[in-house]
């Protein structure tokens, strides 16, 4: 069983930073790809950033143009926990933030597609005002 669970949401100013944690169980992320995705009111669900499982060139990270620059994902797997730390928060990055995996290698655009991940957390408030 599957379980995803999200934590360090919060509220800042913009300019402000907040680290968001999923932590997971009954996924070895050593063989899954983790996502980040987060959603607006009135929005769709979009992919904020994602990380395939290391090979012999290591792990691979993926974002979303918005926010080059400005978060990155990390994992550790002997703990279980895929990272996302958020720099420079603007107000647009306001939503529900989403931890999600799946247990296969996603390529360029497909790892942040929603339609790609059967497993999801809660999800986590972020507000920036």
């Amino acid at each position: 069983h599957v379980q995803l669970v999200e934590s360090g949401g919060g509220s800042v100013q913009p300019g402000g930073t907040l680290g968001l944690t999923c932590t997971a169980s009954g996924v070895p992320q050593s063989d899954h790809v983790m996502g980040w995705f987060r959603q607006a009111p009135g929005k769709e669900r979009e992919g904020v950033a994602a990380i395939n499982p290391g090979g012999m060139s290591g792990s691979t990270t993926y974002y979303v143009e918005a926010v080059k620059g400005r978060f990155t994902i990390s994992q550790d797997n002997a703990k279980n926990t895929v990272y996302l730390q958020m720099n420079s928060l603007k107000p647009e990055d306001t939503g529900m933030y989403y931890c999600a995996a799946a247990e296969y290698r996603m390529s360029w655009p497909y790892v942040l597609q929603r339609s790609g991940y059967p497993n999801w957390g809660q999800g986590t408030q972020v507000t920036v005002s």
